[in-house]
């Protein structure tokens, strides 16, 4: 597994990508869960030395063409914070309908609020 542009690079590595259903799953039902008016991050403990970060949306949010932007949103605005987090964590993130028109400033707002609550980022993240 490749956590090659985990720092400083503005890449999204598939290193860094969750995409097995099964890792998923783990993650909503074993993860602690934060939440704000319109998205909630489950995160969980991996053992690896970097993240890996899935989007995913509730039913009935917008379209194809609003969940795909809303998905380029939240990955632009997790690498602008990932020099910032703690790392060896499984992320998710579910995104409700009413997050469907944020711009990138909202959800980098939204993204860091969260993470901040799940003890990520910040003073109380561990390096």
């Amino acid at each position: 597994m490749a956590f090659s542009g985990a720092e400083g690079s503005l890449g999204f590595p598939r290193g860094e990508r969750l995409k097995k259903g099964s890792e998923i799953k783990r993650v909503f039902n074993g993860g602690r869960s934060v939440g704000c008016r319109g998205a909630k991050l489950f995160a969980l403990e991996n053992g690896l030395p970097g993240n890996r970060i899935c989007f995913t949306f509730s039913r009935g949010f917008a379209g194809a063409v609003k969940r795909n932007r809303a998905r380029r949103l939240g990955r632009e605005a997790y690498r602008a914070l990932r020099p910032r987090l703690s790392r060896g964590y499984d992320l998710v993130l579910l995104a409700y309908p009413e997050s469907a028109g944020l711009g990138l400033a909202e959800r980098a707002g939204q993204l860091r609020g969260l993470f901040a609550k799940a003890g990520l980022i910040g003073a109380g993240a561990a390096r």
